[in-house]
């Protein structure tokens, strides 16, 4: 259960990059950008620490992902994204109960942390919108 979940993690976190990424060319505001360009470094180096997890775990890395949804519309890939962090961060309190090597431990907290964090960012964004 542990790496299918972690599986799916680093497929959403792939997502998550590209996702941001493209909502970072929808705005040319600075203040905007920092924001959104914390967020999707933050997605990559997740994305990073799970996949070298679940290689010390499987001897495999996840690969052929889907192709990302990418952002359009502003608002409302600010409310999706706002619902998706805060989804993210209950699962990888879900799973951090239940890690299967100590070692999964700093991957998982950092993770939960920093999607917490850019749940309070993006509802900024939105805010300020």
């Amino acid at each position: 259960m542990f790496n299918d979940q972690l599986r799916q993690a680093i497929l959403n976190e792939y997502h998550d990059y590209h996702f941001y990424r493209s909502m970072y060319k929808l705005t040319d505001d600075p203040y905007w950008q920092g924001f959104i360009e914390h967020i999707y470094e933050d997605e990559k180096s997740h994305y990073e620490m799970f996949q070298q997890l679940y290689y010390m775990l499987t001897g495999t890395f996840v690969q052929n992902f889907p192709e990302p949804t990418l952002c359009t519309d502003m608002e409302e890939c600010l409310k999706n994204a706002i619902r998706d962090e805060l989804e993210a961060a209950e699962l990888y309190k879900e799973m951090l109960l239940q890690i299967p090597i100590q070692q999964a431990y700093a991957p998982l907290f950092v993770a939960m942390h920093d999607e917490t964090e850019h749940a309070i960012r993006l509802t900024t964004l939105l805010h300020l919108l």
